[in-house]
């Protein structure tokens, strides 16, 4: 678990980001401008910091300068846009990011990006500590290279196999319920809130797994679900 900092002016993309990434087990502060992410990397010294260029009233690469400059650039930072150019990208990453994410971000990209991230930073201050290097699939510890994210499965992606969860019982019972009288939109609605409950109980809750195993990008999950009317919440696993 990490405690990573967003900065971004769109409450939209915080709030997608947060339940993200607060998913796979992080801690996240939320900063809607410049001012705010400052106070932030004051008090809470994130671990790594995903932010946004274009903001009203400092942009991103300023602030990644004036950590730069003040010896505060000590946390891996990933810059974020949908509008920056080329050369942006470039002078971000001669300044000090660690990476460059174009908007809007696939679910894959950010946490390839994250946990690239979050190695680095483990291994710069505690290059031999045990517990901050990456478990490869053989279950030998090995420390991740820059860039080389296939075959090493993240740390805390363990929290969904740690402890046994009950498997989720086959709908059949309830798809027997359904009614082949009701109208197409609503027998399909029926239907798909039955699969999708099925599923998020079968993963404990786990956003991530439901998404690999229905075949969904995260924010489609998030928007049909929403649309279903099916709280996913409710299916974290207790204790998470």
């Amino acid at each position: 678990m990490a405690n990573i900092l967003v900065v971004d002016d769109e409450m939209g993309i915080r709030e997608l980001l947060s339940e993200i990434l607060g998913d796979e087990g992080h801690v996240v502060q939320l900063a809607e401008n410049a001012q705010q992410a400052r106070l932030a990397r004051q008090e809470a010294r994130p671990d790594l910091v995903l932010l946004d260029i274009w903001m009203p009233d400092t942009d991103g690469v300023t602030l990644l300068k004036e950590w730069q400059r003040d010896g505060l650039l000590t946390m891996p930072v990933i810059m974020m846009s949908g509008h920056a150019t080329i050369d942006t990208a470039v002078e971000a990453t001669r300044i000090g990011a660690l990476n460059f994410l174009e908007k809007p971000i696939a679910l894959q990209k950010l946490l390839k990006a994250v946990q690239q991230g979050l190695t680095r930073s483990s291994e710069a201050p505690k290059p031999a500590a045990p517990a901050l290097r990456v478990i490869s699939n053989d279950n030998t510890a090995a420390p991740a290279m820059s860039g080389s994210f296939g075959n090493a499965a993240p740390a805390y992606e363990a929290r969904h196999f740690s402890a046994a969860q009950p498997v989720a019982a086959t709908p059949n019972n309830q798809f027997a319920s359904l009614s082949f009288d009701l109208p197409l939109r609503e027998a399909r609605d029926a239907f798909e809130r039955i699969y999708f409950e099925y599923h998020l109980n079968r993963e404990g809750g786990s956003m991530t797994r439901v998404a690999e195993k229905t075949g969904l990008e995260r924010t489609h999950l998030y928007r049909k679900l929403k649309q279903l009317g099916v709280e996913s919440m409710k299916y974290a696993k207790r204790g998470e």
